[in-house]
């Protein structure tokens, strides 16, 4: 089987921003309901990437889970990502592979995945994308040997969880 392999630079400027979750595989940690999954990545003072994501949990509540990224080394397509409370982060062990695995040249749709094939989500900067588009991706996905017969696509209803309603729970 071959190697999981990320793109060979990834320009972080052009990443940050708000991305929409179009497919993943199954994860422990997130409700396999939940609906407008999005994701935004801004900088922070430190230089390592803020990681937002926001949904609408089975229930209908919205959801938030803050976390950091960090790039492991200069071409930025590998990063280490943690959701765990600041005081805990230093330990090791704390941080997973978030690996850009392809991008399309105006930074619109990403594939990411974990060297280990067990995570993967196929994101775009609209809540919905051309079915060719997501094939192209899932393609590629497949290509370096990830299993897809569990892939969640989760919906879109047009609603975003705002800061308000976070600030509200």
């Amino acid at each position: 089987m071959t190697e999981v392999t990320a793109i060979p630079k990834l320009d972080l400027n052009k990443y940050l921003g708000r991305w929409y979750e179009i497919c993943r595989l199954p994860l422990r940690w997130e409700d396999e309901t939940a609906t407008d999954i999005t994701a935004t990545y801004s900088l922070n003072g430190d230089g390592n990437i803020k990681v937002d994501n926001r949904c609408f949990d089975e229930d209908g509540k919205p959801s938030q889970a803050i976390g950091e990224a960090e790039p492991v080394d200069d071409t930025n397509s590998r990063l280490k990502v943690t959701f765990l409370p600041e005081y805990v982060r230093w330990l090791p062990f704390t941080k997973g592979d978030y690996w850009v695995l392809k991008i399309d040249p105006a930074y619109s749709t990403a594939l990411v995945g974990t060297p280990d094939r067990k995570y993967l989500w196929v994101l775009s900067r609209q809540p919905q994308i051309a079915d060719d588009t997501k094939a192209e991706f899932l393609a590629e996905a497949r290509r370096q040997g990830f299993n897809l017969t569990n892939l969640i696509t989760p919906r879109h209803t047009g609603h975003e969880v705002t800061d308000e309603m976070i600030s509200q729970e």
